[in-house]
């Protein structure tokens, strides 16, 4: 230990992560000790790590965490996650931003104060390529003098801000590629009903419980698209078709229209939504280089819709993993499986239910005969802890439908996962 040079103990302790577990550790020496007063690149506050946080008053936070910011250099990556701690003053939080400023590349940020700080303000026009905040507000966003020039990640949770400062904000990140909206707390002005955000570098965006009339995206960059536990009136996407990966959860959306922005897409993942399949269909038709679909819980929104899987094999020629869960009429099982068609390369099926019957093992059975070169199949369903003598009944021919089927595929392998 004696040989390893001060550049790599401060490497060492900014692997420790915890500012508690850093300091503890640059107690070893002298030579420990200037590591982290002058190669220290990462630090770490989170209230979840240590009980104490809890404990002290706000006012001992703010010394203990202002004397150790202060006895660093050259810091790249800061963390200061406060949650359930009582807000802090502003004044040594805007001491801590602006000693690190010129060399921070990383910010993650939970800290309430009074008044607000306006983080923005204090780390705009710097080195800034992450930048993570969580439970503040931010308001009068002017992308001529906050901006962010080196700025790649951008997350906020459980923020305000008005549908015009986040327009402005992403106008202010000309390099962002990605962007991660949670919880937000979303204000319109009155003459304003739509939320329309533009970037040119965005290639990936994560956008979590979040309620809004119409919502237009235009990324002509990007590439991933995920969109969980949303309500929304419309969602159009403005793009030049490179989207690669979309995936929606637990939305309710009465419009959704990703344009021509289907023809590279090769995952498609959709849970907990309501399909009107002839559209839903249309939109992602001409993704000839789909590798994995996936419709799981979907509910359609006309009772006489099928999942066409001929359909789907034609359209989809390199499909590999088929994921099916929805309620299974017995229309679903003749015309869903009717033709002579052929699942070509699929590898991975997995197929589920929510309520046992014995159209299920009709259902697999027909589904195994059209995948020749099946290796895996993962069985999906629900067994409720009070079960009828004819819940019983079905699950028993199931399972010894299943036996039999194993018997006839001993190159499939077979997974059960029952909740």
């Amino acid at each position: 230990m004696d040989y390893l040079p001060v550049e790599v103990i401060g490497n060492i302790l900014s692997r420790l992560g915890a500012a508690r577990n850093v300091v503890i550790a640059s107690a070893t020496c002298r030579k420990w000790q200037e590591a982290w007063r002058n190669h220290l690149h990462t630090l770490t506050f989170n209230s979840s790590d240590w009980p104490l946080y809890h404990e002290f008053s706000t006012s001992r936070l703010e010394i203990l965490i202002t004397q150790t910011i202060f006895q660093t250099k050259g810091l790249e990556s800061l963390s200061i996650i406060m949650d359930h701690v009582d807000e802090f003053s502003a004044a040594p939080v805007i001491a801590w931003l602006m000693y690190t400023r010129e060399t921070l590349r990383h910010l993650h940020y939970n800290v309430r104060t009074t008044p607000n700080v306006n983080i923005l303000e204090k780390c705009g026009r710097q080195k800034l390529e992450v930048l993570t905040l969580a439970h503040n507000t931010i308001m009068g966003v002017e992308p001529s003098y906050q901006k962010f020039p080196c700025l790649r990640t951008l997350s906020l949770s459980y923020v305000s801000i008005s549908a015009l400062d986040l327009s402005l904000l992403l106008t202010a990140c000309p390099k962002i590629e990605v962007l991660t909206l949670d919880s937000l707390d979303i204000f319109m002005s009155d003459s304003q009903a739509t939320m329309e955000l533009t970037s040119n570098s965005l290639k990936d965006i994560y956008v979590e419980a979040i309620s809004l009339d119409k919502f237009i995206l235009e990324a002509d960059s990007l590439v991933k698209l995920h969109l969980k536990d949303c309500t929304l009136e419309v969602f159009e996407l403005i793009g030049k078709g490179l989207l690669s990966f979309l995936k929606i959860d637990d939305v309710s959306v009465i419009h959704l229209d990703i344009g021509e922005n289907g023809e590279n897409l090769e995952i498609v993942d959709v849970s907990n939504f309501t399909v009107l399949w002839a559209k839903f269909y249309h939109m992602i038709s001409r993704s000839s280089k789909l590798r994995k679909l996936r419709l799981w819980d979907v509910v359609f929104d006309n009772e006489d819709e099928i999942v066409d899987i001929e359909t789907i094999s034609s359209c989809f020629p390199l499909l590999s993993h088929l994921s099916l869960s929805y309620d299974l009429r017995e229309a679903a099982i003749h015309y869903g499986l009717q033709g002579c068609f052929v699942l070509e390369n699929v590898i991975v099926l997995e197929l589920g239910w929510t309520t046992i019957s014995d159209l299920f093992s009709v259902w697999v059975s027909g589904l195994l005969e059209r995948c020749p070169h099946l290796r895996k199949l993962i069985l999906h369903g629900v067994v409720s802890e009070t079960k009828t003598r004819e819940e019983c009944r079905m699950l028993a021919n199931f399972t010894s439908s299943v036996v039999r089927l194993t018997r006839k595929y001993l190159d499939v392998e077979v997974e059960f996962e029952y909740e």
